[in-house]
């Protein structure tokens, strides 16, 4: 039985290591070829992976592409974990949030181009927008006063929404027009978030 462990053990590690590989090639070559021209094929031979390696571990292209915006999706939504936790947030708390989402966007291989794809390829939207609403239930449900009526959860529930998809609305814009200033973006960004989430508060 010994034996046994000692030898999957290294198996697991070289399959994870090739899953990774695979991840983070198609990443790269998504920012040098876009997503049209991407491949199973072209992942492979940039990685130095056989095409039937490649479909033990996904299906096809958007597979990768979908297991990419999973993880991005994860990474951003890790920095809102404080203020959720928190329950409330001031505007420089929002600010600093989209700061951080900025960044960990940047950092993520491939991330403003997996953040572009989620966006256009009709496939992979599923994976941004169940984030999104993940996401809204969870500032909804914090914010939510208690014995609130049918309609305040109603009202509740779309300005969390609108929350989270006004805060990544002005992240995708950081990318998509690089030449608006930053600091001015976010801050502008989180004056018209923390007035919708206190109207929000107040329900």
């Amino acid at each position: 039985m010994a034996k046994q462990a000692q030898t999957a053990e290294p198996i697991q590690a070289r399959a994870h290591a090739t899953r990774e590989l695979l991840l983070n090639t198609a990443a790269e070559l998504l920012g040098e070829v876009g997503v049209e021209r991407l491949s199973s094929n072209l992942i492979c031979a940039s990685a130095g992976v056989t095409p039937p390696a490649f479909y033990r571990y996904f299906k096809d292209k958007y597979a990768v592409l979908a297991e990419l915006g999973l993880g991005l999706m994860g990474a951003q939504n890790a920095a809102m974990a404080p203020l959720l936790d928190a329950g409330a947030a001031s505007e420089a708390d929002i600010r600093t949030l989209l700061l951080q989402t900025i960044a960990v966007t940047k950092a993520f291989p491939g991330g403003p181009w997996v953040l572009r794809v989620l966006r256009a390829v009709p496939s992979l939207q599923h994976v941004r927008l169940e984030s999104h609403r993940r996401v809204a239930s969870l500032i909804a449900d914090a914010a939510m006063p208690s014995r609130a009526s049918k309609a305040t959860r109603a009202r509740v529930a779309l300005q969390a929404r609108l929350l989270v998809d006004m805060g990544y609305a002005a992240v995708e814009l950081a990318f998509d027009a690089p030449e608006l200033d930053e600091s001015a973006l976010t801050s502008a960004a989180a004056r018209s978030l923390s007035a919708l989430m206190g109207d929000m508060l107040s329900a």
